[in-house]
C-alpha cells in the first residue's frame, strides 16, 4: 500500500438483509484524483462515509488505508489527513463567509493569529474576499461551494473527499470549480470525487471505477472504459440519390437509412480506418456530402455497465 493515498481491500457494508457494498477495491495513488462513478442507490456514499471514518465498515471487510494509517488502529490519525466535502453544504448561512472560516480554524485548533491568516489566504484563493463579510445565505450555489471547500482546506488535509460537489451548479459555475480541483492537485492533494456528471469525470479523473449493485463492474482511465464499449461508427450522409445507391452497394456491412440517405459503418474512430473510407470513396468516384465520426463516451459505458434503471437511495444511517 506503499504511496496509496486510499487504499481498501474488500469493502463491505450491509443493512440488515441489504448489500449495500460487497467486496470493493479501491487504490488510490497519492496526488491523483479518483472518480467513483454509478447510479443512485450504488453505494457511492456509503464508500465515501466509510473511507473518511464516518461510519464503519462491515467486520468482514479487509483492510483500509488512508493516508497510511488503519482505519482499524488509527482512525484518528486518518481523519486529521482528510477532509470532505460532502452532497450538501456545511456552510451556515446565518454568519458570513468570514465567520464560516473561523469557525472551522476554530475546529481545528489553531491560534487566533493563524485561524485568521489562514481564513485570509484561504477566501483570497477562492475569490471570496468581497463577499467575505456578507451572509453565507446571500452567495449563490458556486460561492457556497467554493466556500464549503475553502473550509474544508483549513486543516491542510492531503486527501479530500468531494461528494457530487458540482451538484445543482450552473455550468459554469461547474467549470470553475473543476478548476479548483485541478488546483489542488497540482498542489499535491489526492481527490476521491463522486459524480453524477459523466463528463466532470471524463475532464478530471486519473482512473475511474464505476460501481453498480455494491460492486466495482469496471475500472481505467477514462479512454480504457470507453475501448471495452462497442457502438463506434461513422455515418455517411448524401443528397444524390445515385451516389447513395452507389456506395450503399459496395458498402454491403453498412446499415442503411433510406430516408435520410445515410449509411452507418462499424468503426473504432482511429485515423487508419477513417482514412480507409476517405480512399475508398475518392477511388469510387463517390462523393458524400456529410462524414461524422461517433466513438463510445461515458455515457455509453455507465448505460452498459448499469442500465438505466433508477434504483432505491442506499440505506440511510446516523453519522456517528
Amino acid at each position: 500500500m506503499a504511496d496509496l493515498a486510499i487504499a481498501a481491500n474488500g469493502l463491505r457494508k450491509s443493512y440488515g438483509d441489504k448489500t449495500v457494498l460487497d467486496g470493493v477495491d479501491i487504490a488510490v495513488p497519492e496526488g491523483t484524483i479518483f472518480s467513483l462513478l454509478g447510479p443512485n442507490g450504488a453505494g457511492k456514499t456509503t464508500a465515501v462515509k466509510i473511507l473518511s471514518t464516518l461510519i464503519s465498515p462491515d467486520p468482514a471487510s479487509g483492510r483500509i488505508s488512508v493516508g497510511g494509517h488503519d482505519l482499524a488502529t488509527a482512525p484518528q490519525a486518518a481523519r486529521a489527513a482528510i477532509g470532505v466535502t460532502g452532497q450538501f453544504s456545511a456552510v451556515d448561512g446565518l454568519i458570513t463567509g468570514e465567520e464560516n472560516m473561523l469557525l472551522m480554524a476554530d475546529l481545528h485548533h489553531l491560534s487566533r493569529a493563524e485561524g485568521r491568516r489562514v481564513a485570509a489566504e484561504l477566501l483570497e484563493r477562492f475569490d471570496l474576499v468581497e463577499a467575505a463579510k456578507k451572509p453565507a445565505s446571500t452567495y449563490s450555489g458556486g460561492m457556497k461551494r467554493r466556500l464549503d471547500i475553502a473550509m474544508t482546506l483549513v486543516g491542510s488535509p492531503r486527501i479530500i473527499f468531494l461528494d457530487e460537489p458540482t451538484t445543482g451548479l450552473d455550468p459554469r459555475a461547474r467549470h470553475n470549480m473543476w478548476g479548483i480541483i485541478r488546483e489542488l492537485v497540482t498542489g499535491g492533494v489526492t481527490v476521491f470525487l463522486t459524480t453524477q456528471y459523466l463528463e466532470e469525470a471524463d475532464e478530471l479523473a486519473d482512473h475511474i471505477a464505476v460501481l453498480n449493485d455494491g460492486r466495482i463492474v469496471a475500472e481505467g482511465t477514462a479512454d480504457e472504459l470507453k475501448r471495452i464499449v462497442p457502438g463506434g461508427h461513422i455515418r455517411l450522409r448524401f443528397t444524390d440519390p445515385a451516389a447513395y445507391q452507389s456506395a450503399a452497394a459496395a458498402l454491403r456491412e453498412a446499415a442503411r437509412d433510406d430516408e435520410a440517405l445515410a449509411l452507418q459503418l462499424p468503426s473504432d474512430g482511429s485515423q487508419r480506418e477513417l482514412r480507409s473510407i476517405l480512399d475508398w470513396l475518392d477511388a469510387a468516384g463517390v462523393e458524400a456530402d456529410e462524414l461524422t465520426v461517433h466513438t463510445p463516451d461515458l455515457d455509453d459505458v455507465f448505460f452498459a455497465l448499469t442500465g438505466d434503471t433508477d434504483q432505491p437511495n442506499e440505506p440511510k444511517e446516523a453519522v456517528r
